[in-house]
């Protein structure tokens, strides 16, 4: 028996291949020409059944030798313009009239019966065994043939007894493509197959040992390699689904596509893998099945080549046509920020068309966007690309054309990130959350995915444009807008969620090798600090606990010995372990809580640098400008020559490829959509959560020659948290349970009980708003008294507050400011939740409309303002500060997924009594939870308790204080006298720490260092 044998598994190939209509002959390979790497007898036959004519002229002029005349002009066609044009456009020859064709695709349109019949005559071949050499007789398992010319070849192993990386050796190795015309690229095979039972393996170009083949598998349940369980090969797929006639046909004159170099000779063949053509299929399928209107979430990992899966879909939904022949789209709209996805669209569709022009591009530089847009729109382009910042006026356009032209178009969202500003960040404060709206009002960036929840304010009535969103990490909202049924007709519930239309997973991708896993080297830092209340008087302060957290917090983590100790720990650490990765290429990204943080991190480490002598140079990003209270009063911007000298007036991105910039410190930009494949360290001091840590630390997976290892030092969260979110995405992303609908009901019968409305104030906004020929005079007199009667109860409230004499009237007071800031608030929520749910669900309710235009109007004229007392923190001392290194974790990914939280509890919260303490208190919480393992040993106790207590005791240095500035103070040869006998004056106390001190004077330059900065040690000697 030789089932077991690769002989078994090529039958088993070859025989599918005759029976799905290939020519398939034991023996074929011997009418082979090695030479011309062509099978004549296909070419000869094709030309006889298709082009008569030219076959009549050839051997008319050349007789029997028509079919070598033919060979050779073919072979030399297929040398100097590679054989994927040659088989697309066709070669000229003397003596015959026109081009000859030599493959007839399926167009995208109506077959008429001459395309059919041409079509039908396509001749795919399979011949095995196949000695291809002229210097030896070397043989392929497999070579496929389209009309006599060599379009692939195939390289069989039985995991029997080998494996596809033995396949993959025999191309490398024993496979050159030195001199062979079957070989070579651009004009030889267009595409490589090493395949077993288990894997396919391809690669476009063979290099010798230097080949770099990629998988072409399914994908097994989230992860590398092929489902298991069918009932014969798992890689059948390949020769029965990808080979299959129409299928082949279609990817050689459709999806291939030739790179060009700026010499415009062909430097890549792109031939698509496994997912891109699975998701671009059944994209195509479902729309033209359902037609315009639809919604799709496509979720595709970094590393799976989303640039080229947009512009298949561009192209093939572009050119789609209904059953009755007529075009589904007038034209596709593509958002993007990618610098390159216009270009590469552009030459994509000149390679299918040889048609310039079809592709236009809006941006927001110079002239008119909506100008351009109409251009482009009633010109008929068939692709329009423009940026996240003009794609608001693009939809309006569209939406506008559609409703009125009876146009429909398609809308593709590539996964993007851009700060917004004006009307459109208005619009996005009704579809983000508190936080979201907090960073943004940062400088934060926003979402592709949020920007079209924001403008798709046509609710959930149909518009006639077909809507396409790819994403690695979609959030909830996203999946509940885009995402698909399992039974659409039904309700939602636990067993019909929303899903993605098509998923490549993180999980793949990393073990296909196209991306890495940056959770492998993992380090959480644990930052400990005590802080002591400089005073009495504090003892009987009352503050709001979150409000004294937060500005605790928040001063901690501005506080200059803070951010140096953490500088010394990152530019060491990059020296360390980073700067020798890549031949010394290897770059690095800090990433900070604020804008301000960002700033004095700048300044820190460029002072340690400048101050170590190192050779390295460091940018800073962020967007729009910072006032530093403790700067010079002037506003920096990322462009300042204070902050980024070697800018010189180029953009950060490029500016961060010069080879001695190392680290890129960023504060709510470049955390996302930033593809720098030189990263190899990322170094995290901020809160990162859910979906916000997958996209940051995802910066450092992007793949690079010899790029194997990646680094994360993270002084904030828990590595715990870390692996919760990556989790969420590893695979599917996948949400707990479907929003309900009936939150909106739910609310409105909350806001309605307050009593603070009543109908006919309702109606009369209603009124006025929908009356084209209103005022906003109008508008104000529908609204006011209620805004006025609400605004008067507040503060009636706020002045018993501050007038009460005991607990029990001030806490009836607040309890009273509380509940209309609360009533505010479910309104607000409101407002958000409709403009999301309304998209999905068709509530038909007008009495539901009508509350969302009446909070929506009512909303800004509440301005009750926040009574909060502040928290005073300029008597605070940090005291103790250690940064302690929890250990290097390779975290793994894998395990139970993490379900993504569905949309609840809107407009559920009620009137609390706020938790008060103590401002020492909660100090002293805050001590007992960040204490961790300190002793006295802790260089700031002492310095601020033994050392600088011991100056403070000097009379020489109090005068020197009082009559000196402090430069001259610090150069005083006397201080550096004091400080050395204090340091021998706490030997007995603090050896450790004292004996280093001792003998080492850059320690006590060091330790004067602090005593004049954060120590106060001047400032303190002129009080006194």
């Amino acid at each position: 028996m030789n089932l077991h044998k690769e002989i078994s598994f090529e039958d088993e190939i070859c025989a599918d291949l005759d029976a799905a209509g290939w020519l398939y002959e034991e023996g074929s390979a011997v009418c082979y020409d090695r030479a011309r790497a062509l099978f004549p007898e296909d070419l000869q036959t094709w030309l006889e059944v298709t082009q008569p004519q030219a076959w009549e002229a050839l051997t008319k002029a050349h007789g029997h030798a028509a079919i070598d005349v033919l060979c050779d002009r073919l072979r030399k066609s297929l040398n100097d313009r590679g054989t994927l044009d040659v088989l697309r456009y066709g070669v000229e020859l003397i003596g015959v009239k026109g081009l000859v064709s030599l493959a007839q695709f399926a167009p995208a349109s109506g077959m008429n019966p001459d395309i059919v019949a041409r079509y039908e005559a396509n001749r795919l071949r399979v011949v095995r065994q196949l000695r291809y050499s002229k210097a030896n007789e070397n043989c392929i398992d497999i070579g496929l043939f389209l009309n006599g010319i060599p379009v692939a070849t195939a390289e069989l192993k039985t995991d029997f007894t080998q494996s596809v990386g033995d396949a993959i050796d025999q191309y490398k190795f024993d496979r050159s493509p030195r001199g062979e015309p079957l070989l070579a690229f651009a004009s030889g095979a267009l595409v490589h197959f090493a395949v077993s039972n288990r894997d396919v393996m391809m690669t476009t170009k063979l290099e010798a040992g230097a080949t770099r083949f990629l998988p072409f598998n399914r994908g097994n349940h989230g992860g590398a390699g092929n489902p298991v369980g069918g009932p014969g090969h798992p890689t059948a797929y390949l020769w029965q689904e990808v080979w299959q006639r129409d299928s082949w046909l279609e990817i050689i004159g459709r999806y291939m596509i030739a790179r060009r170099d700026k010499k415009k000779q062909i430097s890549g063949i792109i031939f698509p893998r496994y997912h891109q053509l699975d998701a671009t299929r059944q994209l195509r399928a479902q729309v033209k099945s359902e037609g315009a209107g639809g919604r799709f979430l496509i979720q595709h990992s970094a590393g799976s080549g989303k640039t080229n899966s947009i512009a298949w879909s561009a192209h093939f939904l572009a050119d789609l046509h209904d059953d009755k022949d007529g075009k589904i789209f007038s034209s596709v709209i593509v958002v993007s920020d990618r610098n390159v996805i216009d270009a590469q669209l552009q030459e994509a569709l000149f390679e299918f068309e040889r048609t310039k022009g079809v592709v236009a591009t809006v941006t927001s530089d110079g002239g008119s966007k909506s100008a351009a847009l109409a251009e482009a729109l009633d010109a008929g382009k068939k692709i329009i690309v423009c940026t996240m910042q003009t794609f608001p006026f693009a939809l309006e356009a569209v939406r506008e054309r559609a409703a009125t032209q009876g146009k429909r178009f398609a809308v593709i969202a590539d996964e993007a990130h851009s700060s917004q500003a004006g009307e459109t960040a208005a619009k996005l404060k009704a579809v983000l959350t508190p936080e979201e709206i907090e960073e943004i009002s940062d400088g934060g960036e926003i979402s592709t995915e949020d920007l079209l929840a924001a403008q798709m304010a046509a609710r959930a009535s149909e518009d006639g444009v077909t809507y396409v969103a790819f994403t690695a990490t979609p959030k909830t909202k996203t999946i509940e807008l885009f995402g698909r049924r399992p039974s659409p007709d039904l309700p939602a519930s636990e067993t019909n969620k929303p899903a993605p239309f098509h998923v490549y997973s993180m999980r793949q991708a990393i073990e296909e090798g196209f991306i890495l896993d940056v959770l492998k080297n993992y380090t959480p830092y644990r930052l400990a600090f005590k802080l002591a209340n400089g005073g009495e008087e504090w003892d009987e302060q009352e503050v709001e606990r979150s409000a004294a957290m937060k500005g605790i917090m928040r001063w901690v983590r501005l506080h200059p010995y803070n951010i140096a100790q953490k500088v010394q720990i990152v530019v060491e650490h990059f020296r360390e372990n980073i700067a020798p990765l890549l031949d010394g290429k290897a770059k690095a990204m800090v990433v900070l809580g604020s804008r301000l943080e960002a700033v004095r991190w700048q300044i820190a480490i460029e002072k340690y640098i400048k101050s170590q002598g190192y050779k390295m140079a460091t940018l800073v990003a962020f967007s729009g400008e910072v006032n530093d209270p403790e700067g010079t009063g002037e506003p920096l911007s990322e462009t300042s020559a204070m902050l980024n000298p070697g800018l010189r007036g180029r953009d950060i991105r490029d500016a961060f490829t010069d080879e001695d910039c190392k680290i890129l410190l960023v504060a709510n930009k470049f955390q996302t959509g930033f593809d720098q494949p030189l990263l190899c360290g990322m170094y995290v001091d901020r809160r990162l959560a859910g979906i916000q840590a997958v996209q940051t630390l995802s910066r450092l997976n992007r793949a690079h020659p010899g790029k194997d290892t990646t680094y994360i030092l993270d002084f904030v969260n828990s590595s715990e948290e870390v692996l919760k979110a990556f989790r969420q995405y590893y695979e599917t992303a996948e949400i707990e349970a479907a929003t309900d609908p009936n939150l909106i009901f739910d609310l409105r019968a909350k806001l309605d009980a307050s009593g603070h409305y009543d109908q006919y104030e309702i109606d009369r906004l209603v009124s006025v708003e929908l009356d084209p020929s209103a005022t906003q005079g109008q508008l104000i007199a529908a609204l006011e008294p209620v805004a006025q009667r609400l605004l008067h109860l507040f503060k009636e409230a706020q002045e018993r507050f501050k007038a009460a004499q005991d607990k029990t009237e001030k806490d009836e007071a607040r309890d009273e400011m509380n509940a209309l800031i609360l009533f505010r608030n479910d309104m607000g929520g409101f407002v958000r939740i409709y403009t999301f749910l309304s998209q999905i669900f068709d509530y038909a309710s007008t009495e539901i409309e009508k509350r969302f235009l009446f909070y929506k109007r009512l909303i800004p004229l509440l301005q009750f303002g926040r009574e909060r007392e502040g928290v005073d923190l300029s008597g605070v001392k940090l005291t103790h500060h250690n940064l302690k290194d929890q250990g290097k974790r390779s975290l793994s990914i894998g395990g139970d997924p993490v379900l993504l939280p569905p949309i609840t509890s809107v407009g559920s919260g009620s009137v609390q009594d706020k938790e008060k303490a103590l401002l020492a208190d909660i100090i002293a919480k805050v001590n007992d939870l960040f204490e961790g393992e300190l002793t006295d040993d802790d260089q700031l106790i002492y310095v601020n308790n033994v050392i600088k207590g011991k100056l403070l005791e000097s009379e020489a240095l109090r005068v020197q204080a009082q009559n000196n500035t402090k430069a001259q103070f610090a150069a005083s040869p006397t201080l550096s006298n004091e400080i050395l006998n204090a340091v021998m004056d706490a030997l007995a106390a603090h050896e450790t720490m004292s004996s280093q001190a001792l003998h080492s004077q850059k320690i006590r330059d060091g330790l004067k260092e602090i005593l004049l900065g954060p120590g106060e040690l001047y400032e303190t000697l002129r009080k006194e």
